[in-house]
């Protein structure tokens, strides 16, 4: 009779870690539709954004703004530690030139709120899904002690 005990329960052990396993990155998976090349298209250049899955939990990718020159460059990374998920960005010449981490503070209705109210400016960096080819990313925070607000929807290439 301990032979079918000790069975059931390797098979629960077994069944108990997959589950684990498979929800150990379930935070950043929410977000796999950000993956790919994303754009908008204004009067003065154009916005991109890129995304690709580096491994099970980072996603890499950058940013830029190009007119005639590429005016503005952001690296950017989400990444996924035990249950928190950061964006963290790197523009040159700005804050050193160092990373700076914004931490997950929500995940509802595919809108994702990232803050660090100890960055100067932003504070808070928003991705909101409207399909799966658009998407609205959201800027905002104190900015000369202004409540300043930018957005920019994009659609996927």
């Amino acid at each position: 009779m301990k032979k079918p005990i000790y069975i059931l329960s390797l098979i629960l052990l077994v069944s108990c870690k997959k589950n684990a396993d498979e929800n150990k990155f379930d935070k950043l998976e929410k977000m796999n539709w950000l993956i790919g090349e994303w754009e908008q298209k204004l009067p003065d250049g154009i916005l991109k954004e890129t995304w690709i899955k580096q491994n099970d939990s980072t996603f890499s990718g950058n940013s830029y703004f190009i007119t005639k020159d590429t005016v503005h460059f952001e690296s950017i990374q989400l990444v996924q530690k035990a249950e928190e998920l950061n964006y963290i960005a790197t523009v040159v010449g700005q804050n050193d030139d160092k990373d700076v981490t914004f931490k997950l503070t929500s995940d509802t209705n595919n809108t994702f709120t990232f803050e660090n109210p100890a960055h100067e400016y932003p504070q808070k960096i928003v991705y909101k899904k409207i399909a799966s080819d658009r998407l609205i990313a959201t800027i905002s925070g104190k900015q000369q002690g202004k409540l300043t607000q930018e957005s920019y929807p994009m659609t996927k290439k």
